[in-house]
């Protein structure tokens, strides 16, 4: 059975909202995209890259699966990730799109929980892994669906914006299984969650 993954650069007050472009998300106001990017360094690529390593496909919401496909198709051809975010499976979570056109994705509209508890069972290695999709990984928490939280803890305070954890999410345990650090201050926690 798969992992499901929820995978999210966080500040440390747990703003998860628009982390790598000024342009990315900027609902509610939000003046402070890519406050990330000055922290992504030699050693946050290493781990990344680990990361990638044991991922088997991504699940996306409509917006995050919007910026990825306007940008990943055509990333210049030294992108590190390139290649492989074009060719792994996405699943894209949206009651909204018609229709997904990016290299192997495939549309779930409805029944949620019961797609996406398919997806987890199927035969194979490798993880499905939440990246950004804020209300696709409020919901799969919601369906007690997540197995692992992989948390990019960044050292910045930006007083507002989108959280992973906030109000109406349930008592969730996890258990500590893994600790990296990298030299610009960014600690990544990885977490298992205690199933109800």
């Amino acid at each position: 059975m798969r992992k499901i993954i929820v995978g999210m650069f966080l500040t440390l007050d747990g703003v998860m909202q628009a982390p790598g472009d000024p342009q990315e998300d900027t609902e509610g106001g939000f003046k402070h995209g890519g406050w990330q990017v000055p922290y992504f360094d030699a050693d946050a690529g290493k781990i990344l890259a680990e990361s990638m390593a044991e991922t088997y496909g991504l699940l996306l919401g409509r917006v995050t699966y919007q910026n990825f496909a306007n940008y990943w198709p055509h990333a210049p051809a030294d992108e590190p990730f390139a290649k492989q975010m074009n060719s792994m499976p996405k699943f894209v979570v949206s009651t909204t799109l018609d229709k997904v056109e990016w290299n192997n994705s495939t549309l779930i509209k409805r029944n949620v929980a019961q797609e996406i508890t398919k997806l987890k069972q199927q035969a194979g290695t490798g993880n499905l892994v939440v990246v950004g999709s804020s209300k696709l990984a409020q919901s799969l928490m919601q369906y007690n669906l997540v197995d692992e939280y992989e948390l990019w803890l960044h050292p910045v305070v930006l007083g507002g914006g989108k959280r992973l954890f906030d109000n109406g999410i349930a008592k969730t345990n996890l258990k500590l299984v893994d600790t990296k650090t990298t030299g610009s201050g960014i600690v990544v926690l990885r977490y298992a969650a205690e199933r109800k």
